[in-house]
């Protein structure tokens, strides 16, 4: 009898950990690589996509990329080369931003809306001028979309709070980063 019941409970361990196993990734759990060093934390998940910080760098790769390991998500490469790669990725995005951000460029909100054109750039801050009036924005404030449009990390109604003075809290989201001129 004690042979069924350690035959069921060992049964019973095996489904919970491949049910486990299938389940994934999950939010907050430490990816290792096969040897076991510590390479980051999955910070969110979504459509295929895991968002992931070194400690160094925060950035994102496929979910697939990930395997299961004995202490959790286990990944192929190690946390100097993940490293390596997201710095390569933020160099590659400011490129893109910083080639996009020019005068007469037409800017899109974090939400998709043509907010408005750049009509002039001094230094790090660029003037949006929007249909209620200007606004300055700094360059780390902008980015480029999947097709290379250039975008705002607001939303509209963001910017219009910061350029018509309304407090944060009232907008919804902070606009740090954006002083109505």
């Amino acid at each position: 009898m004690k042979f069924k019941s350690a035959f069921a409970a060992a049964a019973a361990l095996t489904l919970a950990t491949a049910a486990h196993a299938q389940m994934g990734p999950e939010v907050g759990a430490t990816i290792y690589t096969a040897d076991g060093e510590e390479v980051a934390t999955i910070e969110s998940l979504q459509d295929g996509v895991a968002v992931v910080d070194t400690g160094s760098y925060t950035g994102s790769i496929p979910a697939n990329a990930l395997g299961e390991g004995p202490e959790g998500p286990v990944i192929s490469v190690t946390k100097a080369q993940l490293n390596q790669l997201f710095e390569q990725q933020q160099a590659e995005a400011a490129a893109a931003r910083d080639a996009a951000l020019v005068v007469d460029a037409a800017v899109l909100s974090a939400d998709g809306v043509e907010v408005g054109t750049v009509t002039s750039i001094d230094g790090d801050k660029a003037i949006v001028t929007l249909t209620d009036g200007p606004v300055a924005l700094g360059r780390d404030q902008f980015a480029t979309n999947q097709s290379g449009a250039l975008i705002v990390l607001v939303t509209q109604e963001q910017l219009l709070a910061a350029l018509n003075g309304t407090a944060a809290g009232e907008s919804g989201a902070a606009t740090e980063g954006a002083d109505a001129e």
